[in-house]
């Protein structure tokens, strides 16, 4: 025996998995760095094989569990495989594994795979040599040193630890302990069967008469035997008839249970089918009734519209006319305004020329009056001067004088001619502005039916957008009573489920389901009920092979397995089996191929890559017809047999069977959480979106209902806006006025400004000139001649200015009568009937669209109410056709549930004969009972006491019976107490003389075994003896290869023969 291996686990330094091997036969040596290992390597072997780490609280048990960086390590194993090839150890196997598996709250051993309690462990290793009395086969470090310091006396004790002899002296001590006992014992038996002996002579003086009376009693016993066993057989055989009436009863209680339970389904599906059509009833009143009420609201927004139509279509006729008689009014305006206009087109051309005319003669008369005075200036300028010098000097001065005179009139010309272009540039601004208005004012119908248009489209737009919305709701509001239902039934079907589970594990698998979600856990699968389909015949075998396994959960490895446990323990939510894929190692089934054993593997549908987990909880399993095949195949192939009742044989020889309660299918109850928390799943999901779907609508009526009230602000906006263009016309007519006045009086103006500038210019010429004549008193001829002719053409001249201007101004009084009788008078009457026409053109405009408004909503309310008709004509019809389901279906109910009465009538009828036959059954049981009682308190009966009253009919064997109760009553002197005691001591004799045998066969065996334990002990002492004292020899020539060393053992005796010597 040698170990073979070790595999070191999560221990001290070792946090992966470590295996150490091979290992010699015979020695090995573990050398390494400081730090590496070595010690915590032996502490491993120590932990495993000895006592050094036993009874260990939880922080020494945590000291041993390796401390590192990264995840923490939650348990530790130390694995040694020793080859027993030897047979050193006596479980008949080459190898033998011992397995030591630590936690903070667990302390495991495992002997060759499989658990193991730490007794059979150490009785294992004591069987093989390790035995606690000898803890040297583990000799740590400075024990050497010790054993080499001790003295002969201790070695001699060491050397009986090693050989182990502890063992024996501790089981010859305990085995004459037991002889010792033995004896007290067998002394006691002495003195007893002494006191037993002396009673049993006592007795024997009156044998006789027991004689006498035994023999009566025998008869007696031998009749009433007759009778009791005459009896029992009736009562046998009243019982086996009980029985066969039980067996038929049973098997039509079972047809009729059968019969029940696909009634119960019927039944329940047909309550099911009622109950949607009811909710599908529901749902449609709901409809009818918001459709009704739909129709109503329809109905008087019909009636409203028709009467505003109404109104509508007398108020535009009276518009009508209203419009005719201002038209004329209107017509007649324009014609005034338009001969005025003309004439005062006629005039301005005259007006235009006379006003030149009038200019020229003015300019004329004016230079003609300027050159006269200028003659008039020299004629007297020339007799002040003395001489040309004077003259010429003052001309000068007159001259220089002129010049600011000159640039300031330029000055002024320059101005007026910027004002005249500004105002120019002004009058054509506000020409064009005044255009733009008109243009505006006249184009404001046709903007008006365009706004009008945009405005019914958006109303239309809003419309479509409300209907669609009223849909979503109605959609919404029937999804909200689906959920109600379905979330109702899931809760029903999850507490169902609950009460086929503990609680513990109820918990957990919602807390599963809730860590999957939200930690995203794809390799958590479901639990094993989740992932597979079976036929429903097979259903009840499947689930009872199954068990609490069907909420085992399915993940894909066992790191996912520990993250999900983790977060339980965290949590404190609840306890689950996980089944990791990668762990599972289902073994194969030696499954018969026979037509009546089906692999139960191969009846279940599910994935493939779930096989491993179905094959380690059905694999092992076959469907058979009864429970007897199943039980010859579980005997022959080592598998487990299950008949579709559910009655089970285990291949280790156990029989499960009996009734079920097919209504709390724990199958079923899996099927019906996952259809209903399917259902909820689906109809949630659809809520979401409908609700998105309607967050959206309700944006896009808003943006509607915005884009509406924008168009109906800016038509309100336009509407109003009239009385400020007209406003802002007459405004701008008043301004051009006020312009071209300003411009008139600035070209009257310049024109004076024009003359000035002529007559300043001429009389600096005239200066310059007379500055180059020469210097004389008096005019010369030409400028007397000049003077004269002056004097006669300015009378002309101041005549033909004054007609001019006559006749200017009376064409100017016409004109200005003309612009005032169109500014102040007929345009602001065309501006108002313009505005009184628009207001009716609008008023009737408005009318109009209000009016076509009105008839397309009428038309729109129309379709809206054919199609409430529509639905509430297919609502009625899908009404009436569900509520016709529904009646069938509660007929067809009613009929069943009835039929399921008989059958329950029928069902507790038979419970009843069963019961009465169960009850007659316990009675026949009892008086069996007391029957046998009864036989057994006659005792031993003679021979042939059965068949010596076989013949003899009953009553006669009572009249015999009566007869011997007599003759017995003679001996009623005898002392009966005294018989008694005599068979009582009698028997306590016998069982004494026997115990007494076995306490003397008890001693010879203990006083073997401690022969047995003394050779033994000495043969172990000589044999270690031998084997050390070898080895010390060994030792000592290596370590003095000159001498010789040896090991002496001293007896006692030998010891008194040297002192004697």
């Amino acid at each position: 025996m040698h170990i073979k291996q070790i595999i070191i686990q999560g221990f001290k330094s070792y946090k992966d998995q470590t295996v150490i091997e091979p290992f010699s036969p015979r020695h090995n040596v573990i050398v390494g760095r400081n730090g590496s290992g070595k010690s915590n390597f032996f502490a491993a072997i120590r932990f495993v094989l000895s006592d050094a780490y036993t009874q260990m609280g939880r922080e020494e048990r945590g000291a041993l569990l390796h401390e590192g960086a990264g995840a923490a390590v939650m348990s530790a194993f130390v694995e040694i495989i020793f080859d027993n090839s030897d047979d050193r150890f006596p479980t008949g196997k080459n190898e033998v594994v011992i397995r030591r598996t630590i936690g903070m709250k667990k302390d495991e051993y495992s002997l060759d795979r499989k658990n193991a309690t730490k007794t059979d462990v150490v009785n294992l290793l004591e069987s093989a040599g390790f035995s606690r009395s000898n803890p040297y086969y583990i000799v740590p470090q400075g024990r050497v040193t010790a054993l080499t310091n001790m003295k002969d006396n201790e070695r001699l004790i060491l050397l009986k630890e090693v050989a182990g002899t502890q063992v024996y002296e501790a089981r010859r001590a305990e085995s004459l302990r037991i002889m010792t006992e033995t004896n007290n014992k067998r002394e006691k038996i002495d003195e007893l069967l002494n006191y037993i002996q002396e009673r049993l002579s006592e007795l024997e003086e009156e044998k006789e008469e027991l004689k006498d009376y035994q023999e009566k009693d025998k008869e007696r016993r031998c009749l009433q035997y007759t009778i009791d066993y005459r009896e029992q057989l009736a009562i046998s055989e009243e019982l086996d008839n009980l029985e066969e009436r039980r067996q038929t009863g049973a098997d039509d209680t079972g047809d009729s249970e059968e019969r029940f339970r696909q009634g119960d389904r019927e039944l329940a599906e047909i309550q099911a089918e009622i109950n949607e059509l009811r909710q599908q009833v529901d749902f449609l009143n709901v409809d009818k009734k918001q459709l009704e009420s739909e129709r109503k609201e329809n109905s008087r927004t019909k009636a409203k519209i028709e009467l505003d139509v109404k109104n509508l279509t007398d108020g535009q006729s009276a518009a009508q006319q209203a419009r005719h008689r201002y038209q004329s009014d209107l017509e007649s305006l324009q014609a005034s305004i338009e001969q005025h206009e003309q004439e005062l087109a006629e005039i301005i051309p005259q007006y235009n020329t006379r006003l030149e005319e009038e200019a020229a003669a003015k300019g004329e008369l004016d230079s003609a009056e300027a050159t006269r005075q200028r003659l008039y200036a020299k004629q007297g300028r020339n007799a002040r001067f003395r001489n040309k010098k004077e003259r010429d000097d003052w001309l000068r001065a007159e001259i220089n004088n002129s010049y600011p005179q000159l640039a300031k009139v330029k000055a002024v010309r320059v101005q007026t001619a910027e004002d005249i272009a500004e105002l120019e540039r002004e009058i054509a601004d506000i020409e064009n502005a005044i255009a733009q208005l008109r243009e505006q004012l006249e184009g404001r119908g046709s903007n008006n039916e365009t706004m009008q248009a945009q405005i019914q489209e958006a109303k239309a737009e809003r419309d479509r957008l409300m209907d669609e919305r009223k849909e979503l709701w109605r959609e919404d509001a029937k999804l909200d009573s689906v959920l109600s239902h379905a979330s109702s039934e899931l809760r029903r079907a999850e507490q169902e489920l609950s009460h086929a589970m503990d609680q513990n594990t109820s918990r957990g698998l919602a807390a599963v389901r809730r860590i999957k979600k939200q930690y995203k856990l794809d390799g958590v699968y479901g639990t094993l009920a989740e992932l597979f389909e079976v036929d429903e015949r097979y259903q009840t075998a499947v689930e009872v092979t199954a068990g609490q396994s069907l909420f085992h959960y399915v993940v894909d490895n066992d790191d996912t397995a520990t993250k999900v446990i983790e977060i339980l323990q965290r949590e404190k939510a609840g306890r689950i089996t996980f089944m990791p894929l990668n762990r599972l190692r289902p073994k194969t089934a030696n499954v018969p191929s026979a037509n009546d054993a089906l692999p139960m593997i191969e009846q279940l549908e599910f994935d493939p890559k779930y096989k491993n987990a179905f094959e380690q909880v059905f694999g092992q399993t076959i469907i058979c017809p009864n429970l007897q095949i199943a039980g010859q195949y579980a005997r022959s192939h080592g598998v487990n047999g299950v008949t579709m009742d559910g009655d089970r044989s285990s291949k280790k020889g156990a029989f499960t069977g009996g009734s079920i309660d097919h209504k709390h299918s724990r199958l079923e109850s899996v099927r019906n959480v996952a259809r209903w928390r399917d259902e909820y799943e689906t109809h949630q999901a659809r809520s979401a979106e409908i609700k998105r779907t309607l967050e959206k609508k309700d944006q896009e009526i808003t943006r509607a209902v915005g884009n509406l009230q924008k168009l109906e602000q800016k038509r309100v906006q336009q509407e109003q806006s009239y009385g400020p263009l007209l406003q802002e016309l007459r405004s701008k007519g008043n301004d051009l006025q006020n312009k071209k006045d300003t411009l008139d009086a600035k070209h009257r103006a310049s024109t004076k400004i024009e003359a000035n500038m002529k007559a300043l210019t001429d009389q600096q010429n005239a200066h310059e000139a007379e500055i180059a004549s020469e210097f004389k008193k008096a005019l010369t001829r030409d400028e007397e001649a000049q003077l004269e002719n002056l004097s006669s053409a300015v009378q002309n001249l101041r005549q033909q200015y004054s007609d001019l201007s006559s006749a200017r101004s009376d064409l100017e009084s016409r004109k200005t009568i003309l612009e005032i009788e169109l500014r102040e008078n007929l345009r602001p009457r065309l501006d108002q009937l313009q505005a009184q026409a628009f207001d009716d053109r609008a008023s009737t405009g408005g009318t109009r669209g209000t009016l076509q408004e009105s008839q397309a909503e009428l038309k729109r309310i129309n379709v809206r109410i054919s199609t409430v008709e529509s639905k509430l004509t297919d609502l009625e019809s899908s009404l009436e056709s569900t509520t016709t389901r529904i009646k069938d279906l509660e007929n067809r109910h009613a009929t069943t549930k009835a039929t399921l009465e008989e059958i329950a009538q029928a069902i507790e009828k038979s419970q009843k004969r069963g019961e009465k036959s169960i009850r007659k059954r316990r009675i026949l049981t009892q008086q069996a009972s007391e029957v046998s009682a009864r036989i057994r308190d006659l005792g031993i009966l003679p021979h042939g006491a059965l068949e010596k009253y076989a013949s003899v009919k009953s009553d006669g064997i009572v009249k015999r019976l009566h007869k011997v109760n007599d003759a017995l009553k003679k001996y009623g002197h005898v002392n009966k107490k005294a018989f008694e005691q005599y068979n009582n001591f009698t028997d306590q004799k016998e069982t004494l003389e026997r115990r007494r045998g076995e306490l003397d066969s008890s001693q010879r065996s203990i006083e073997e075994l401690i022969s047995v334990l003394d050779q033994r002990k000495d043969e172990a002492i000589e044999r270690t003896f031998k084997q050390v004292s070898r080895e010390f020899a060994k030792v000592f020539e290596k370590l003095v290869p000159a001498g010789r060393g040896r090991l002496v053992i001293q007896r006692k005796a030998d010891r008194d023969l040297e002192d004697d010597g």
